[in-house]
């Protein structure tokens, strides 16, 4: 991995960031900086993880919460480990449910999509087995900045203030009156540079710290999570929340161009992200004309996408094998169907999400890459009353009709669309990678894969350059930096291409590479958010 590129020293462009001792990198400064704290109170890289994490819920809610569920690829030791904390479905909601509750499709807000949250577990889980310090010592950043407040970062306002017109226009719908309260206490969204706190955000952080998240799903925090949902008429129980645990599972790769490519298995939709490379490793993009380089990686991707939206579901429910999906045969078959032209798939919609992602690397070779999602924004507007608890809305994602791979069902976990990422090289990490955004994700992970190995960009450059989106059909957004002629040619392709200035479709990322040789840490931090790498 080349760590020192050529740059004009004069360039108002961001540069990547160099350390040795430990690196943190997040899309809020204030949770970067927790990780770092605990960094150096002698926590290793998984203890920053889960610091990172925490403040997030509360320097960021518009994207995550207690709520949340999350996903970690672990590398620690010399050895890869990955952790599924994402919830599944009540045991007590099913189709013939919510068609007797007049639902015609899965509703996305409100208290039925609420799954279990998997966020507490995976923090408890992660410092048990691999931290140094204990959770309370890694959760005391989070709760001193629920308690005594901080300041409104600008893109962290904006989309606060998004999500309140949004739950307003719901709010005759669904009980939003505790999100209200909670995010919204003066009866308007806080703006850039308000203090925003939250003293019962502060007082349950401390109780899940305390009892190694035991409260939130055998304790008091339980009782009162199904409490509120049995008053209100959801299916979340507190045997639910009773019988969940995380779950360890072997993280899945490809090799492309001499780099292992890691990301989860499914029920998470990293596979969408291989089997793209899989069919891209024929052709030699980085010799193309540009034109014929985006070509290739838009047909690729809507391949990969169309397969991923039909087979992932959760696993013990997907009906063909990872290792078939993976293999040099299909991807074969899937790249027979790239011509000139683009082509026109099954259709689907992507959307952007509420998501945080972060990476973490110490001095010891230590890196974590980990993703916590509300799923949409603040999620699904449930706040449980007094006690700042936000909850995800990921059960939006299932499907009503029985046949479809991903259907609702009890005890089900759904197609995910968090994807921590993660590269090694012959056996040798070289680091932690992500882009969260809903169904952008996959998109991300390929053009930041592409960006370092195809073109040899550092991480800086590699998130900086300008991004796409597929949308459906033959439908593609790009940044308004993307360079007009090759959109042009493009569009001489069938491609239909617009222009849209909305950064948040495309994905906020974080890069950390190490350079096996020294040791040395090189991160790059994303420019359409309020990213910051924090530095040892």
């Amino acid at each position: 991995m080349n760590f020192n590129p050529d740059f004009n020293p004069y360039s108002t462009q961001k540069r990547p960031v160099y350390g040795k001792k430990g690196m943190v990198a997040t899309s809020q400064p204030l949770a970067a900086q927790a990780g770092l704290e605990v960094l150096k109170k002698g926590g290793n890289a998984v203890d920053a993880a889960v610091a990172t994490a925490a403040a997030l819920t509360v320097v960021e809610p518009t994207s995550n919460g207690i709520g949340s569920d999350s996903f970690a690829i672990v590398w620690l030791n010399g050895k890869m480990f990955g952790l599924n904390s994402s919830g599944y479905s009540p045991k007590s909601i099913s189709i013939d449910a919510l068609h007797s509750l007049g639902y015609k499709e899965m509703p996305t807000h409100g208290i039925v999509p609420i799954t279990v949250p998997g966020a507490p577990a995976a923090w408890a889980e992660l410092t048990s087995r691999f931290g140094n310090l204990t959770l309370k010592e890694c959760l005391t950043p989070a709760i001193e900045y629920a308690s005594s407040g901080y300041p409104l970062s600008p893109v962290l306002a904006k989309n606060w203030s998004n999500g309140y017109s949004f739950y307003k226009k719901l709010a005759s719908e669904h009980d939003f009156k505790a999100w209200f309260d909670t995010f919204a206490p003066q009866g308007e969204p806080p703006k850039v540079g308000e203090i925003w706190s939250s003293k019962a955000h502060a007082e349950n952080l401390l109780e899940i710290a305390e009892t190694n998240s035991e409260s939130f799903y055998r304790g008091r925090l339980a009782d009162i999570i199904s409490d509120y949902m049995a008053k209100s008429g959801g299916f979340l129980s507190k045997s639910d929340l009773e019988e969940y645990t995380p779950e360890w599972v072997e993280p899945i790769f490809t090799n492309y161009r001499g780099y292992d490519v890691w990301e989860m298995p499914p029920n998470g939709q990293g596979l969408v992200t291989l089997i793209a490379l899989n069919i891209l490793r024929e052709f030699d993009v980085s010799s193309l004309s540009p034109e014929d380089c985006y070509h290739k990686s838009f047909e690729a991707m809507k391949l990969a996408f169309t397969a991923g939206k039909e087979f992932i579901t959760d696993p013990n429910h997907m009906r063909i094998s990872v290792e078939s999906l993976l293999s040099k045969e299909y991807a074969d078959k899937l790249r027979d169907n790239i011509s000139d032209k683009a082509l026109e798939p099954s259709p689907i919609s992507p959307y952007s999400g509420g998501t945080v992602y972060l990476c973490t690397a110490d001095g010891d070779g230590n890196m974590v890459s980990f993703i916590q999602s509300n799923y949409s924004g603040f999620g699904s507007g449930i706040v449980i009353p007094g006690t700042g608890i936000s909850m995800q809305n990921r059960g939006g994602d299932f499907h009503l009709n029985p046949d479809h791979a991903n259907a609702l069902a009890p005890r089900k976990r759904t197609y995910h669309t968090i994807i921590p990422g993660f590269l090694t090289k012959n056996e040798i990490p070289i680091g932690p990678f992500g882009v969260m955004g809903g169904y952008m994700q996959p998109q991300g992970h390929l053009q930041v894969l592409m960006n370092t190995i195809d073109f040899n960009l550092n991480p800086q450059a590699t998130l900086d350059r300008p991004r796409w989106q597929w949308i459906k059909g033959k439908e593609f957004e790009i940044e308004s930096n993307f360079d007009e002629n090759i959109s042009k040619n493009l569009a001489k392709k069938c491609h239909e291409v617009s222009i849209s200035t909305a950064t948040v479709k495309f994905g906020n990322g974080h890069i950390i590479w190490r350079d096996p040789a020294s040791g040395v840490l090189c991160g790059g931090m994303e420019s359409r958010c309020d990213g910051h790498i924090a530095v040892w």
